[in-house]
């Protein structure tokens, strides 16, 4: 894929980003060699590669869920919540159907 210099300014424009020619210009090799290089990535051999989101593993430190009583912090207030809600079904926030 290579982009041309039409291609450019529809991106610029896109982007909002003004641009003179001679920026265009010299935008569209740049643009071209980002290309190149991943189309080349795409060639590279990932089987048996397992996708991960980080170099070294992580765990997520997690908490106990649970409902904090001390008035002070806000907790156990549901049936004071609820009661400000114009419209309460099962003690939950009634809204109203939407259907497009």
């Amino acid at each position: 894929m290579s982009v041309d210099k039409q291609t450019v300014a529809k991106i610029a424009g896109l982007a909002r980003i003004k641009m003179g020619d001679e920026e265009l210009e010299r935008m569209v090799p740049e643009l071209n060699n980002i290309l190149n290089w991943v189309e080349q990535l795409g060639e590279v051999d990932v089987t048996g590669v397992e996708p991960m989101s980080a170099v070294i593993p992580n765990t997520l430190r997690l908490r106990d869920d649970v409902v904090d009583a001390d008035p002070l912090t806000g907790g156990g207030k549901r049936d004071d919540v609820i009661a400000n809600a114009p419209a309460a079904e099962h003690g939950f926030f009634g809204v109203p159907k939407v259907i497009e």
